[in-house]
């Protein structure tokens, strides 16, 4: 039988103290004890069911972990107030000074930023390498190697993982593969194609209302216990911690998810289609032309589409920025880093979500200046979206004039 990841959530039910259908939220920064014996076991991680400080948990950062595990197929999660914060954290602890990384060359600037400018402070080295090459990851391999780490659906490229690959790999030589899936929760489940550790920016798809920031790490209960550790667990330390009321706010959005992902994703194929068919040099997974697409239709759960992400490229940074502010204008959307929201978002990643990464590597990995990164939103009348957009794109010379039928 497929994985199907929302009916894991589905079956998840909580009661709130007074029996409402929400769980109560936890509102405490601390929480009190009826013995000193109690606090100290809880202090020692042997009191079962305590709570003593909201840093190192709480019940509604609880209640979003386990809906997060359930929906991933991990032992357990961890949630965090930031994707970042999750990143960091994973990779700080399962590195010591003078480990390497190994790390797919298109991924989020941020996590870039850290691999290629933080770590090195602890003698902690990165290979950048193409993760969409097997052989790549395999030489990059050295005796001091402990972490794989790629996004599933790369940033912006939108790249495809070979999980199912790259997890022999990793127990071959006894590595860590981490993989974000930030972009296509539901569609890819990581753990059942062989990944170790898998970690979301709730802030995105998850949540979808672009009104929180927030991250996850799903895993073992090896795993999430380290981070957790009140002597050495680095989520513990860093101080990563979800305020209880967003987590309470993720967890209402996270049930509606399998809705969203498939009108992201529907609305997605559709407009790429046609912006292919129109001569754009358009990037999807749901197209033929992708060059991963079987791949990614090989590990997808079909019931979820190719996702909400899609680009474009229209040979310019000035033409890229002249379409984006025309599309804002005329309301289709909004020119905006992030992804996830119910309204089309769009960016120049090469100015924006990537702008860390040295224009030199951009241009080695393929990353050019007219690149718009789509955020597909959850449009109702999706044919309208595309044909406003190409009158957009026709007004600035993108492409030339075509009769549409009547826009209403």
């Amino acid at each position: 039988m497929s994985f199907k990841p929302a009916n894991h959530i589905q079956d998840l039910q909580y009661f709130g103290e007074f029996g409402g259908v929400n769980p109560s939220i936890s509102d405490s920064s601390t929480y009190t004890f009826l013995s000193a014996k109690t606090m100290f076991d809880t202090f020692e991680g042997n009191a079962d069911g305590c709570y003593l400080y909201s840093r190192h948990s709480s019940p509604s950062n609880l209640y979003l972990g386990e809906a997060l595990a359930a929906m991933e197929g991990t032992e357990t999660a961890i949630v965090t107030s930031s994707g970042m914060g999750a990143i960091t954290s994973v990779l700080l602890q399962l590195c010591n000074v003078g480990d390497h990384i190994i790390s797919s060359r298109t991924i989020y600037g941020g996590t870039y930023a850290f691999l290629k400018n933080f770590t090195p402070k602890f003698n902690i080295k990165t290979s950048f390498v193409d993760i969409t090459k097997l052989e790549s990851i395999e030489k990059a391999i050295d005796k001091n190697t402990k972490i794989i780490y790629c996004e599933v659906v790369s940033n912006p490229l939108l790249e495809i993982a070979n999980i199912k690959e790259i997890a022999k790999i990793a127990n071959k030589h006894q590595l860590t593969l981490v993989v974000d899936n930030t972009f296509s929760p539901l569609s890819i489940s990581p753990a059942k194609l062989g990944a170790h550790v898998i970690i979301h920016s709730l802030t995105k798809f998850i949540n979808g209302s672009s009104d929180t920031v927030g991250g996850a790490v799903c895993g073992t209960h090896e795993l999430i216990n380290l981070l957790r550790n009140v002597n050495d667990g680095a989520a513990m330390l860093l101080g990563v911690t979800m305020d209880s009321l967003r987590a309470a706010s993720i967890l209402k959005n996270l049930r509606t998810l399998h809705i969203r992902m498939q009108q992201h994703s529907k609305n997605g194929l559709y407009l790429a289609r046609k912006f292919e068919a129109d001569g754009l040099k358009t990037v999807y997974p749901g197209l033929e032309s992708h060059p991963s697409h079987k791949l990614f239709t090989n590990q997808m759960n079909k019931e979820y589409g190719y996702g909400g992400m899609l680009t474009i490229d229209v040979g310019a940074l000035d033409k890229a920025n002249k379409l984006m502010e025309m599309m804002q204008e005329k309301n289709l959307g909004y020119l905006a880093v992030s992804l996830g929201f119910y309204k089309t978002l769009f960016s120049a990643p090469g100015t924006s979500t990537s702008s860390e990464i040295p224009a030199n590597e951009q241009k080695a990995m393929g990353l050019t200046d007219g690149l718009i990164r789509f955020s597909i939103g959850l449009d109702a009348d999706i044919e309208r979206t595309y044909k406003m957009m190409r009158q957009c794109m026709e007004a600035l010379g993108i492409l030339k004039f075509k009769k549409l039928g009547k826009i209403t």
